[in-house]
């Protein structure tokens, strides 16, 4: 942790979370993460519970203007987890969505 930043370098994501609590109030709530670690990264998650939409990630991607061809798939603790991983920019604050699904058993999805 950088102890030497003060609450004052993280007013970047979090002015932009204002921004997206304002702009985008009726799409679902993710999960935030602000950190003195990445001070100009807002990171937002999601964890659904419909493996075949991930529909909140969709709500979300479009509204933050990732493309699609921005957006990384994977399958990730031994078969079971889903995530899609998207990246852009909102406001002059680097974004990362990422959307988390569990993995049905009878899906047999291969890694």
């Amino acid at each position: 942790m950088n102890e030497s930043l003060t609450l004052d370098a993280l007013t970047g994501p979090l002015g932009v979370l204002r921004l997206l609590a304002v702009d985008f109030p009726h799409l679902p709530a993710p999960n935030v993460d602000v950190t003195p670690l990445y001070p100009k990264v807002l990171r937002l998650s999601l964890h659904e519970t419909t493996y075949d939409s991930f529909a909140a990630f969709e709500q979300w991607r479009p509204a933050l203007g990732i493309a699609p061809d921005a957006v990384d798939f994977h399958i990730q603790c031994n078969r079971r987890t889903a995530v899609l991983n998207g990246r852009g920019t909102y406001g002059g604050v680097d974004i990362e969505l990422t959307a988390y699904a569990t993995v049905p058993v009878e899906q047999g999805v291969a890694a």
